[in-house]
């Protein structure tokens, strides 16, 4: 099952397991458990602290559990986790053999300190870069705590639990049979959504932090160059951050990045926050910022006030906020997201094999996508707005050559079509003739482009027509003291290597600004 380079690598890990578990496998006789077999038993004589017995009844059929010894742990992997999901069956193996996590102490103790009893089911596909978090988010807490139960599940593995729960998106994550939610969480969110306490804990906290040098709002590319270069002048720095990595996260291949040849997304998100805590930086993730206050009179603090209730206050501040999937914005769309509706074909396309699929979007994320797709679903339909397709040449060509592929130019979408909460179509009109045209399919991945998240600053600083922060050469913004930069901001072609730029010119900006006032 496992090549000789995974041997090798997985057996100097499992040297570091210190405590005896047992892996406890429910088989039927379908190819899928036979290979799962295979790899268990791969894994089982790599340690004497790992047992491995067959005679498991659980109605999932292939799955297995991971228990120590002594224990009343319940995790189980109802899928052969390989792809992106090795990395989470190795943690698992691991913290089941008490290796400890690398996960801030205060956040164990709030895991072991839940209360109730929790059933989470997360259902995952192995090519969504996006479900690892989730997974072994979920993962450790069933390690962590005997009340919580944790079943992962391969959305391709078990089809009939997809279909019947009507899962068209991935990771989600059922809590005692109910919906509890779905996309990228870490196990702090997780915890917080559960922890009715922690977020009026974690203000009144927040708002007792003495005032920054600078402060920087959102921890994408931008916000980490802007975090490393103001960390090195020497003067207190913080990084509040809904998300660390942000969009980034959501990429998958990264081959432009100059000095890197190539990586992915949530590696180079986690490489990110990896070179900033190098520096002594205050990062407080998890953290959406909904208003920004500016220095009443020169010398006066800025402050930032946060979702949570909770406040920060700097002497400058630079805003790096980024931006996020564009929507149609059609009927239909809100009704049937997740639904049928989706925005990452990486993570979601497994759960339409075999199905008809819908792209929109003709640049290069659009035409990757539906190059993608073609290789997992029955057809692809690719709509592009315009009369021509924005991707490159090679791209293009490719996707041209591709049987199960229509391509419709001067498409203008105007509904998504559904029935029983389940998204059944997509309507569009021919810009050119002016026919309307209905196509019958199971899922749209929408791929048009990226808005900036400015809303929570319309008044405060000088916004473009277009919603992005107008800034001049130095990252400086209509407010004194107050800076921007990467994606949400007009500085033009959006990418990583020039939002990383703009961050650290930004620090830069704020630097000069706090030496000159």
């Amino acid at each position: 099952m496992l090549d000789d380079t995974l041997k090798t690598q997985l057996k100097a890990y499992l040297e570091r397991v210190t405590q005896p578990f047992e892996i406890k496998a429910s088989l039927n006789e379908g190819p899928s458990a036979s290979e799962m077999l295979g790899l268990l038993q791969d894994i089982a004589a790599m340690s004497d602290k790992i047992t491995l017995t067959t005679d498991g009844q659980d109605a999932r059929k292939p799955s297995f559990s991971l228990q120590r010894s002594g224990t009343d742990m319940s995790l189980r992997f109802a899928a052969i986790p390989m792809g992106h999901e090795f990395t989470s069956l190795v943690l698992a193996l691991l913290w089941v053999g008490g290796h400890p996590p690398k996960v801030e102490p205060e956040v164990i103790e709030q895991i072991k300190a839940l209360e109730g009893d929790y059933r989470f089911e997360v259902y995952m596909s192995l090519s969504c870069h996006n479900c690892p978090d989730v997974v072994q988010a979920l993962a450790l807490m069933a390690v962590l705590n005997p009340r919580v139960q944790t079943v992962i599940i391969d959305g391709a593995l078990y089809q009939d639990e997809v279909n019947a729960r009507e899962i068209m998106a991935v990771p989600s994550v059922y809590l005692n049979g109910e919906v509890f939610g779905s996309g990228r969480m870490t196990v702090e969110e997780i915890v917080a959504k559960l922890d009715t306490g922690a977020a009026a804990r974690d203000a009144a906290k927040l708002s007792a932090k003495p005032a920054f040098d600078v402060l920087i709002v959102g921890g994408g590319p931008a916000g980490a160059a802007a975090a490393v270069y103001a960390a090195r002048k020497g003067i207190r720095t913080g990084v509040a951050a809904e998300r660390f990595g942000g969009q980034v996260n959501d990429t998958l291949a990264i081959e432009n990045y100059i000095s890197v040849l190539e990586t992915d997304g949530p590696k180079f998100a986690a490489a990110l926050e990896s070179h900033v805590k190098a520096y002594d930086v205050d990062i407080m993730n998890l953290q959406r910022a909904e208003a920004l206050i500016p220095a009443a009179a020169p010398g006066d603090l800025i402050e930032v006030k946060l979702a949570n209730g909770g406040s920060l206050k700097s002497k400058t501040v630079i805003l790096s906020t980024g931006a996020r999937w564009r929507n149609v914005n059609v009927p239909g769309e809100v009704e049937y997201k997740n639904k049928g509706v989706a925005y990452c074909p990486h993570c979601d396309g497994p759960l339409f094999k075999g199905k008809r699929v819908a792209v929109i979007g003709g640049g290069n994320s659009g035409v990757e996508a539906a190059i993608d797709l073609a290789g997992i679903v029955a057809h692809v339909s690719l709509l592009e707005f315009g009369d021509a397709l924005r991707a490159d040449a090679v791209l293009v060509n490719k996707l041209k050559s591709l049987p199960n592929v229509s391509i419709h130019t001067s498409a203008q979408t105007t509904e998504f079509t559904g029935a029983e909460g389940k998204l059944n179509g997509l309507s569009y009109t021919d810009r050119v003739s002016g026919t309307a045209h209905h196509i019958a399919l199971e899922g749209v991945f929408v791929q048009i482009g990226l808005v900036p998240n400015t809303e929570w600053l319309k008044g405060v600083v000088e916004l473009s027509k277009h919603g992005e922060i107008i800034v001049d050469a130095k990252g400086q913004t209509s407010v004194p003291g107050v800076f921007a930069a990467g994606d949400v901001t007009t500085v033009p072609f959006k990418q990583i290597v020039i939002a990383a730029g703009d961050g650290a010119k930004a620090a830069l900006g704020a630097f000069d600004h706090l030496m000159r006032s």
